[in-house]
């Protein structure tokens, strides 16, 4: 499959818009998901200009951008998908964030094997469940609070931010305001949130 250089434009241009009407607009990272994608794909989206792309399994990451990140240096890999402890070895290797932290023992399993003189290039999201739905990753926001303070003060991992799914039938505007007050009050100045369906709310 080709990349959809239309799609990418038109999130472009509501980005360009959406600037217009606030001085204090965000200017996100765009993450194209590769997923079950080519290696063609992710090329032909490079060339355009994209550098930051997210992949849900370790070993399709390892096969398809071991070579497109030795190629391409300015190429940011990013784990959107939730991670077995292992797996963490080899999602280390290949990926320069993870936005799916969501338990102790994974948390745990990061210190052990990652290299601390590593640690500096590697960035984590932690993973909110805001829905509380027993059936999808992510700590349960009532536990947030404190799981973001052991990770950053105990373990002292790069945590940069925190990411949510909303429910699918659920209005998501509720959602991301709860992970935003959450990361505002921990200090994180970074949020994983918005897909195709839901970006502009995001």
């Amino acid at each position: 499959m080709s990349f959809n250089n239309i799609n990418y434009q038109k999130i472009l241009n509501f980005i360009e818009n959406s600037k217009k009407f606030s001085q204090n607009a965000p200017n996100p990272t765009i993450i194209a998901v590769t997923k079950t994608q080519t290696e063609r794909a992710v090329l032909e989206a490079i060339q355009v200009g994209i550098n930051a792309f997210g992949e849900s399994k370790v070993q399709e990451a390892l096969v398809k951008y071991k070579n497109i990140k030795a190629n391409h240096k300015k190429i940011k890999l990013h784990m959107i998908g939730p991670l077995q402890t292992n797996k963490v070895t080899k999602a280390l290797k290949i990926f320069d964030f993870i936005h799916s932290l969501d338990r102790e023992k994974l948390a745990q399993e990061l210190i052990k094997k990652i290299n601390f003189p590593l640690l500096l290039n590697k960035f984590f999201f932690i993973q909110v469940n805001t829905g509380k739905e027993k059936q999808k990753a992510g700590i349960n926001f009532d536990e947030a609070d404190g799981f973001i303070k052991y990770c950053l003060h105990d373990l002292k991992l790069n945590v940069i931010g925190l990411m949510c799914i909303p429910p699918h039938n659920d209005n998501p505007t509720p959602h991301f305001v709860i992970l935003k007050k959450l990361a505002f009050q921990n200090q994180l100045q970074h949020l994983s949130m918005g897909m195709s369906n839901d970006y502009e709310i995001a």
